[in-house]
């Protein structure tokens, strides 16, 4: 699996990111190219410490999570219209050109701790190693840049 703390990886979202344009359309869902770029930012800064979820996870959703957890970065794509959870949904309008350069800062920020070695619990999740970090990030960003053709 890719990861996005690889310098390759991490080049090619960038690039991929500068192909979309504001009329980007998706594939599936309905989300729109800002709204995505908005949601893009969340798991970043869960990964970077930037954010607390406004609600602890309850324990039906945190035994949920471990089901999941693998597929978050494993080398099986995800499906197309996975449900997002309520609190990473974006229903309000995104600036296309704003959310793009908050995304690409992040990007940037996460890629910078490629050495870090100690990484906070995810909320949901619990404890990744460094390259999990990685790995489920790109991935993330991978299943949504494919979702708007690039």
């Amino acid at each position: 699996m890719k990861s996005l703390f690889d310098t390759g990886a991490h080049a090619e979202i960038l690039s991929r990111i500068e192909h979309l344009t504001a009329d980007s359309e998706g594939q599936w869902g309905k989300m729109k190219v800002g709204q995505m770029l908005h949601h893009c930012q969340f798991p970043l800064k869960i990964g970077l410490g930037r954010t607390n979820p406004n609600n602890k996870p309850n324990p039906m959703l945190k035994l949920m999570g471990k089901f999941f957890r693998k597929s978050l970065y494993n080398d099986k794509p995800w499906r197309h219209n996975l449900p997002t959870a309520k609190g990473l949904k974006v229903t309000e309008e995104k600036d296309f050109a704003t959310e793009k350069d908050k995304l690409v800062a992040l990007i940037n920020d996460f890629h910078q701790e490629k050495d870090k070695t100690e990484w906070d619990p995810h909320p949901v999740f619990g404890r990744f190693t460094p390259e999990q970090w990685g790995q489920m990030q790109y991935k993330h960003l991978d299943h949504h840049l494919r979702q708007f053709g690039v």
